[in-house]
């Protein structure tokens, strides 16, 4: 038999020849699809949405249960960097690919502070309790609990009343640690409501208006595999989840002449093959190559999306450059700005430019 949830509305009338405070009340079936009840699956797959993302500094304590408080320092390579936001992994990063030859090491100067998956914060003095926390970390990109290919738009609303001392209380939530605990302290006297409708906003930057719990559930659940949540520890990878063929294609044309930094085929260096030789990048999908006084024509097109985004480049007269590469990744350190193109571990080529 369908479960019936009552709303329980309150009218006051107050007496004033008395301090005392007459109730009526009045129950108003509601829809199941309109309430959150403790421990159901649509709960589970809220908090499982919300539960801290640990994968995001992975580049700094390769862990991906947990992340780092900010502020806190480091050293990489030896360079002392102070961690004030997520921004600063980009800095760790450049110190990193500098060289592909050499051996990176990366030390925590203690305390810090860990957040675990539900929020809880902990103090840690050495790097021995760090490891610890490591060790109950899921390794990388194993199946874990977190829902990280779609995330709640803020503020929230949330309507709870508690049927043992009949209070009815509507509060706003502004981020997943809230809405987490929020959640996890439901219990069975509540009955919860969320002013619908409420917003998600899936991997690809699109934005869904949610009208239900079921409709909820459902878009959480058709989200779970549709991105990569770049549960690694390699900081060269997935770094372009969010990269579309415009934005690739702007970045060509906007600046000219592009510079081979690194080039390998087949597993062989090629880095200084093309010394000297400038490549220009055209809106109708051209492109021109230009060393002593030699002058080289070709096509480019960019397709495909994120990590599966393909740069397509074929020059007759320069063999080497030619394939259908996929972006690895764009990054701008220090005044160069590097577009990344791979195909597998065998092939690389690097363009640089100071543009910016």
């Amino acid at each position: 038999m369908k479960t019936k949830v009552y709303i329980l509305l309150l009218f006051s009338a107050v007496l004033l020849f008395t301090s005392c405070r007459k109730e009526e009340t009045e129950f108003i079936e509601a829809p199941e699809e309109e309430t959150l009840l403790a421990n159901s699956s649509i709960a589970l797959l809220i908090q499982r949405t919300t539960t801290n993302d640990g994968s995001k500094n992975n580049i700094i304590d390769k862990a991906n249960c947990y992340n780092i408080a900010f502020p806190y320092a480091v050293n990489a390579n030896s360079q002392p960097i102070t961690m004030n936001s997520i921004s600063d992994f980009v800095t760790v990063e450049c110190i990193f690919d500098a060289s592909d030859t050499d051996v990176d090491t990366l030390t925590i100067q203690f305390p810090i502070t860990i957040v675990l998956a539900n929020f809880t914060e902990i103090i840690i003095s050495n790097s021995t309790e760090l490891t610890s926390y490591n060790d109950t970390c899921n390794g990388e990109n194993e199946v874990d609990d977190d829902i990280e290919c779609i995330d709640f738009q803020y503020p929230i609303e949330v309507s709870i009343f508690n049927t043992n001392n009949e209070l009815l209380e509507t509060i706003n939530l502004e981020s997943d640690n809230q809405l987490y605990g929020f959640v996890s302290n439901i219990n069975t006297n509540d009955i919860v409501s969320f002013t619908f409708p409420i917003m998600v906003m899936l991997s690809d930057g699109s934005e869904i208006s949610i009208a239900d719990f079921n409709e909820l559930e459902t878009t959480i659940v058709n989200a779970i595999n549709s991105c990569d949540e770049d549960d690694d520890y390699d900081y060269n990878d997935d770094d372009c989840d969010d990269c579309f063929p415009n934005e690739i294609k702007d970045l060509l044309t906007s600046c000219s002449d592009w510079q081979v930094n690194r080039l390998k085929r087949n597993s062989t260096d090629y880095d200084t093959v093309y010394d000297g030789y400038t490549f220009n990048f055209f809106t109708d999908g051209t492109l021109s190559v230009y060393w002593s006084g030699i002058t080289a024509y070709g096509t480019y097109t960019t397709s495909g999306i994120g990590n599966d985004l393909e740069v397509v480049i074929n020059v007759p007269q320069l063999p080497l450059c030619n394939n259908n590469w996929i972006l690895q990744e764009v990054r701008n350190c220090s005044l160069d700005t590097e577009i990344d193109l791979r195909v597998g571990n065998d092939d690389r080529l690097q363009y640089y430019n100071n543009c910016n």
